[in-house]
């Protein structure tokens, strides 16, 4: 009953080595070159000057929620670029309502000033 789990165990134990080698192989071989920059705390590319908690500028978040907003736009007209022809006006007028609606909150964004940046 146990021989069935052999090529379990096998696959984890090959999957570890896999993960495991790597590193230490960077670890062994890799140049040790500390420095106060490299060791320094940093987020984002900036410099750690207050404390960890304190609000982010909402901003930040504006930024990120068009950004998926748009990228499901782009995930979206894949597909429908491709089944274009079999699903016709129907898909290409249910597409241009949809993108009418992204432009029109896009607009909205812009005027509202959320894309500009001081």
């Amino acid at each position: 009953m146990l021989e069935n789990y052999l090529p379990i165990l096998i696959f984890i134990g090959v999957g570890l080595l896999v993960g495991i080698i790597p590193l230490a192989l960077g670890m062994v071989i890799g140049p040790h070159r500390p420095d106060g920059a490299k060791n320094s705390p940093y987020e984002c590319g900036f410099e750690a000057f207050e404390d960890s908690r304190m609000k982010f500028d909402v901003r930040f978040y504006l930024v990120a929620i068009l950004f998926i907003i748009f990228d499901l736009e782009i995930a979206f007209l894949f597909p429908w670029a491709v089944a274009l022809d079999s699903i016709g006006l129907f898909g290409l007028l249910a597409m241009a309502l949809f993108l009418g609606i992204l432009v029109i909150g896009f607009i909205y964004e812009w005027k509202k000033g959320a894309l500009e940046w001081e």
